[in-house]
């Protein structure tokens, strides 16, 4: 006889939360992963001892593509964490499943164009409008 599964793994909203919680948790460590190889192709290291394993202290320094990079980032962090709590929370408030799985694809896909936009430096407004879709679901 099988095992009873836990009552989470029973919440169709709650396992479509999970689903686009990891692709977004996944796109943070591109991004990061991203970062630190504009880092090192660009010699622009945040740490003396990583500049001097490199080449020397003058590599020490910031680069305007890193730091492109660097806010993506921060921005997903300020973004992304929020949604995970909300995500949650409202998983646990049995909303319609059809209507759930809509707001986290929007946000989902909304968080990824706005990384592709700022990464890639893409033309205004994508970026902004991007962001904003995005943010729709959450309220």
């Amino acid at each position: 006889r099988a095992a009873p599964s836990p009552k989470m793994m029973e919440n169709t909203v709650f396992m479509s939360f999970t689903f686009y919680s990891t692709i977004l948790i996944l796109k943070m460590y591109v991004v990061a992963i991203i970062t630190g190889q504009v880092r090192l192709r660009k010699k622009a290291f945040a740490n003396p001892e990583d500049a001097l394993r490199n080449g020397g202290l003058q590599y020490y320094r910031e680069d305007p593509d890193v730091e492109r990079c660097r806010r993506a980032h921060h921005n997903d962090m300020e973004n992304i964490f929020p949604f995970l709590f909300l995500g949650a929370i409202y998983s646990l408030l049995d909303p319609s499943p059809a209507v759930a799985r809509i707001h986290f694809f929007i946000f989902c896909v909304g968080r990824i164009i706005h990384t592709i936009a700022y990464l890639l430096q893409l033309k205004a407004p994508m970026r902004s409008v991007a962001y904003s879709v995005a943010q729709l679901p959450c309220f």
